[in-house]
């Protein structure tokens, strides 16, 4: 059984929903990544999803691909990721790690060849933008095979077609974004969030979890509310690009620290249970 299926069993278990967190590795600085991972975790991070720095990251916003390119200038490639996972792994075997990235870098090392590498590291899971479920069936059977989940995005413009597809080959959980557009927007609609979650899940039967606009404490408490999980990147990404380098991976630990503290005020206490 897999870390995140295993955490997800858990957070439903104490009727709480799942903290999930990303940053880009190798930003602000390629020597910290593992520190700012163990940071997440200890401040109450379920599963991490780290960006594998990628050229074109078509899906993310402004604040994404910027600290994508910071990453890359400094060296940052898919097999330093994946050695950053190995040594986070070295003192914490229990957190999801997911790599959310894009296909080029790993039709570039080879699919064959991730699969093993990614086992090796300890990741658990794969979420790959431009990997549309219909094009990507052999891909998701690798992973599966090696134990890593393959994870899927579902739009509020995907049909329930698209959804069925999805539900064929997803494991894990399914990243609901919540909004058209890209990462960091700001324009989140929790009643629509609320209307589309039953259809996704009549189609699939892992966690949903919903991530694009999710930037405080109010808006996660709001989106877990009817979901399983919330995801929040662009604003841990703006966190560590604007805290001073030695006060960072506290300042990280303490806002994961209160997204947490806001989602578990809801654990058994009226939140609407949509497994």
């Amino acid at each position: 059984m897999s870390r995140i299926k295993n955490t997800f069993d858990a957070l439903a278990a104490q009727r709480k929903k799942g903290l999930i967190p990303f940053m880009t590795a190798g930003d602000p600085d390629p020597a910290r990544t593992v520190e700012f991972m163990h940071a997440l975790a200890a401040g109450g991070a379920d599963v991490i999803e780290l960006g594998v720095p990628f050229s074109d990251p078509m899906a993310d916003g402004p604040v994404i691909q910027q600290s994508s390119e910071r990453a890359l200038a400094k060296g940052v490639t898919l097999r330093s990721v994946l050695a950053d996972v190995k040594r986070f792994r070295e003192t914490d075997d229990k957190t999801p790690v997911v790599l959310m990235g894009y296909a080029n870098p790993i039709e570039r090392m080879g699919t064959d060849a991730f699969a093993a590498a990614a086992k090796d590291a300890g990741v658990d899971g794969v979420l790959i933008v431009d990997y549309p479920p219909e094009e990507c069936v052999d891909f998701a059977l690798k992973m599966k095979t090696a134990g890593i989940d393959p994870i899927f995005l579902i739009a509020p413009t995907s049909t329930d077609e698209r959804i069925a597809d999805v539900g064929r080959v997803a494991s894990g959980y399914i990243y609901y974004v919540s909004l058209k557009g890209v990462t960091g927007a700001a324009n989140l609609d929790v009643a629509s969030i609320a209307s589309k979650i039953p259809a996704i899940k009549s189609h699939v039967t892992v966690p949903v979890g919903v991530g694009f606009g999710i930037r405080d404490a109010q808006t996660a408490a709001a989106v877990a509310a009817v979901s399983d999980a919330v995801v929040i990147g662009s604003r841990i990404v703006q966190l560590l690009e604007q805290t001073p380098p030695q006060d960072a991976a506290q300042a990280l630990e303490q806002f994961v620290a209160g997204i947490r503290t806001a989602l578990d005020a809801q654990a058994g206490g009226g939140a609407h249970d949509l497994r």
